[in-house]
C-alpha cells in the first residue's frame, strides 16, 4: 500500500481549475455587462427647453428619451424613459403608461425610430 501512495501524486486544486475558470468566466461576464450599461449623465435642461421638446413631440408625434433626476445606490443615472407623450396633467407627463413629473426632467430628448433591419 506504501507503494501507491509514493507513486501517485495528488495534484490537489488544480484538478478543479475547469470547473472554477466557466463559473468565475460567466461571473466576471456579468460584471462586466454591468459596467458596461452605464447610464452618463445628460446636461440639465431648463424648464423651458423640457417645454419646447415636449411640445415638439406632440406636434409630431414622435417618441421622446427622458433622463430623471435620480440615481440609483451606485451613483449612476436608471435607464431613460421612452416612449409617446400619451397625455399630461399639471403635475407631469405620461409616457406611455408611466408617470413622469415635471420637477424629475432633467433631460428629454426627439427619438427616432431605429427600423428592425439596421
Amino acid at each position: 500500500m506504501t507503494y501507491l501512495n509514493n507513486q501517485y501524486h495528488d495534484r490537489g486544486m488544480k484538478k478543479w481549475a475547469g470547473f472554477f475558470l466557466s463559473e468565475h468566466t460567466a461571473e466576471q461576464e456579468k460584471i462586466q455587462k454591468g459596467l458596461a450599461h452605464i447610464n452618463p449623465q445628460k446636461f440639465q435642461m431648463s424648464e423651458q427647453e423640457i417645454s419646447e421638446v415636449l411640445q415638439l413631440a406632440i406636434v409630431k408625434n414622435k417618441p421622446v428619451a427622458i433622463q430623471i433626476e435620480a440615481i440609483d445606490s451606485d451613483g449612476n443615472y436608471y435607464d431613460d424613459i421612452i416612449g409617446h407623450l400619451k397625455g399630461s396633467d399639471s403635475l407631469g407627463v405620461y409616457v406611455g403608461n408611466e408617470k413622469v413629473h415635471y420637477d424629475e426632467i432633467r433631460n428629454v430628448e426627439l427619438v427616432d425610430h431605429v427600423k428592425w433591419n439596421q
